[in-house]
């Protein structure tokens, strides 16, 4: 009988997308027809709410980049190509930018114009996608509090008794401790791969009635060799002994588990009015002289709780916990992040750019080769695949720090994902280069140098050199292409599954790892690079408009290969509505860019005191105050790109009520390790990959299977 658990994870593997029992997939080369007729009901299904909300995104932005581009290509490029201020050759590149204009033109008003026209555009754009997104939480989610800070060793009935005695009326459904679940989580993950791994080769042998031996070291099987320290063992044998060996550290953990409570709970109560009202109880400051405190409403169990330490939110959904990191919290917390942040920022420090790797490889005659060719599609793409090749490494970098900082929610780790890479991408691909600097530490030599002021004109006038807009056009094509085609081979992935390979010891962990090497979609590392992209082409969008026809190429491609990857390739994932407002943040900071990029050279070609200086700088000022006002206070709330709106009719996420599947009936805010209470049979499910997820030998019947077995003879 298939369960919740098992509809969900339907599509573990690219082994069984290729099971696909949609007759979609039928046919030769059917899966590029497929993508156009995957419905967004379908995704909404298999992928989870957040792949919708996430390509309903993109929709935005492709429609807003056709409007950019209609006006753009229609109207921007003609009056750039009026100009004769460069040479007179209809084929050179400059004339189809800004700075083919005289100083003293007129027609400057209008690329002025246009900028704050985008602006507009922009912020309509993303209130009607978030008006469109419906956002709505589980029932569940909405009547639980997560709480931190409770006395270590306090009971779960305590919690109970001191809510329904300090509120009145109130009535707790569920409390539930959280306990340090990490070592538990691991040894049951590898007790249950020793179990397959046992199971495979006790079928085997009865089948064949020929024992199996193998290397049990890691990379065993590449070894040619015995060795003293590298013995062959029969694989039934080493695999029982692990197992018994990974069941009795299990079940000494699980004794233990219970003694290592850490300070925190899920409290559900019966409805949503108590939990607001609770909730801005704890959150709400009571000013008593010169000091401001909590005044929360108190029990006969407040003091043994510690009540005024409790720190109160609403929980995350049970599926966006990272069980595993719950343990790792406050000082602890804090340091590991300040470490992992201080190492990335020296990282990136020096090697923002790929100017310095290619000024490296000049001293060791590397790149002299490339200039001798004297090949203008080398020459000129060189840099900028470059360029592209360090930037899709950065997104990687990031997101491993982030993973390493253990975030205790999936939706705080591709948060802080996305706005990392977003701010470093930016950086490298867009600022630097534009200003011709080689690094960050080049940058904040010449911001904090004695002659900034006299080389600032200079810098500002790198932006707007004839040539420049080509690398950015150069950038972009390559983005759509080989990044897309890059995107669509999953090739980090590819290079993990190869490595984790070679670490397998056996035929049988060889065969889960090929059955288990499916991630969950990196909303963070996925917005931020789709957003970089964006904002490259919105900066340069009236300075060079000729970049925004292969800006919308890009997003094109980019939402294609994205609903593949998303409905075929990975695990779903569920977030919260928070990274999606976080993404549409991004967007506004595109035309505010492209408002600096005028800014800049209204004043580097006319002065600061010139009126399209002074009207770009003061609509440039009022659009800062009000974006810094709504992000930081809540201000203008109707001039923000944000318009979410409360189902009210009965409707959650585009489904009547009611309808939603069985798996939310189910959730609970207790770890699956600690739900199986003997220790068998269920999987986990807490993880990022595939390996805690049950997979059963009938759903993966392919091809490989016999490929995995030839390995057991040789």
């Amino acid at each position: 009988m298939q369960t919740p658990a098992d509809s969900r994870y339907e599509r573990l593997t690219s082994v069984s997308s290729s099971v696909d029992f949609d007759q979609r997939d039928n046919g030769f080369c059917s899966w590029l027809t497929a993508i156009f007729r995957i419905k967004d009901d379908e995704i909404r299904e298999k992928c989870g709410e957040d792949a919708v909300h996430y390509l309903s995104f993109q929709r935005h932005i492709i429609g807003l980049l056709v409007v950019v581009g209609v006006l753009s290509v229609g109207i921007v490029l003609p009056v750039n190509f009026s100009g004769d201020l460069l040479e007179n050759n209809a084929y050179s590149f400059g004339r189809t930018t800004i700075a083919n204009l005289k100083s003293d033109n007129n027609l400057l008003w209008l690329h002025t114009t246009f900028a704050c026209l985008y602006l507009l555009l922009t912020v309509y754009s993303m209130r009607r996608h978030t008006s469109k997104m419906h956002y709505k939480e589980d029932d569940l989610v909405k009547r639980t509090l997560f709480i931190n800070g409770i006395a270590k060793y306090a009971e779960e009935s305590e919690i109970k008794q001191h809510f329904e005695k300090a509120y009145e009326n109130c009535i707790v459904l569920d409390a539930r401790i959280c306990y340090d679940v990490a070592k538990l989580m691991s040894l049951e993950s590898e007790r249950k791969k020793a179990e397959r791994s046992k199971k495979f080769y006790t079928d085997l042998m009865s089948k064949e009635h020929i024992p199996t031996m193998i290397n049990p070291k890691p990379c065993g099987h590449l070894c040619c060799c015995i060795i003293n320290g590298c013995e062959q063992e029969e694989a039934v044998h080493y695999y029982t002994k692990l197992e018994a060996k990974l069941k009795e550290e299990y079940r000494k953990e699980r004794e233990k588990v219970n003694t290592k409570p850490l300070g925190m709970a899920f409290v559900t109560f019966q409805n949503e009015a108590m939990t607001a009202l609770i909730l801005k109880d704890f959150n709400a400051c009571q000013c008593h002289g010169c000091h401001c405190r909590r005044e929360p409403k108190s029990s006969p169990f407040s003091n043994g709780l510690s009540t005024f330490n409790w720190t109160v939110t609403y929980a995350p959904d049970p599926q966006n916990v990272y069980w595993e990191h719950l343990s790792v919290g406050g000082l602890n917390w804090w340091l590991r992040c300040l470490v992992i942040n201080c190492f990335l920022f020296i990282l990136l420090f020096f090697l923002t750019t790929p100017a310095i790797i290619i000024t490296t490889m000049d001293k060791f005659n590397v790149t002299k080769p490339v200039e001798y060719l004297n090949n203008p599609i080398i020459t000129q793409f060189f840099p900028t695949l470059l360029l592209w090749c360090f930037s899709a490494l950065l997104p990687t970098i990031v997101y491993y720090s982030a993973f390493f900082e253990a975030h205790w929610t999936r939706s705080g780790e591709n948060r802080t994902t996305m706005h990392k890479c977003y701010t470093f991408l930016i950086f490298m691909v867009l600022l630097l280069p534009s200003l011709g600097l080689s690094s960050l530490d080049v940058f904040f030599r010449w911001l904090f140098d004695k002659t900034f002021l006299d080389q600032a004109k200079v810098r500002f006038e790198c932006v707007f050199l004839p040539d420049n807009g080509a690398f950015f056009v150069n950038y972009v094509i390559a983005s759509a292409f080989i990044g897309n085609a890059m995107d669509l081979l999953r090739i980090p992935y590819f290079l993990m599954y190869m490595i984790r390979l070679c670490l397998a010891r056996s035929a049988a962990e060889r065969r889960n790892v090929k059955k288990h090497q499916a991630y969950e979609f990196q909303f963070g590392a996925a917005y931020a690079w789709m957003m970089n992209v964006f904002t490259v082409v919105m900066t340069y969008s009236i300075t060079c408009p000729i970049i925004v026809p292969f800006g919308l190429m890009y997003m094109l491609l980019k939402h294609l290969v994205d609903r593949y990857n998303m409905y075929y390739a990975y695990l779903p994932s569920k977030l919260d509505k928070k990274i999606h407002s976080g993404a549409v943040n991004q967007v506004v900071a595109a035309p505010i860019l492209c408002l600096f990029w005028l800014l800049f050279f209204s004043t580097v070609r006319t002065g600061f005191k010139a009126p399209t200086s002074m009207f770009t700088f003061v609509v440039l000022i009022l659009t800062i105050i009000i974006c810094l006002s709504h992000v930081v206070f809540g201000h203008f709330k109707y001039l923000s790109a944000h318009n979410y709106k409360v189902d009210m009719d009965g409707v959650d996420n585009g489904q009547p009520l009611g309808s939603s599947p069985p798996v939310k009936s189910m959730q609970t805010y207790v770890a699956q390790v600690l739900q199986d209470e003997k220790g068998s049979g269920e999987d986990e499910g807490q993880g990022s990959s595939q390996d805690e997820e049950v997979v059963t030998e009938g759903d993966f019947q392919s091809g490989e299977d016999s490929l995995i077995e030839n390995e057991v003879h040789q």
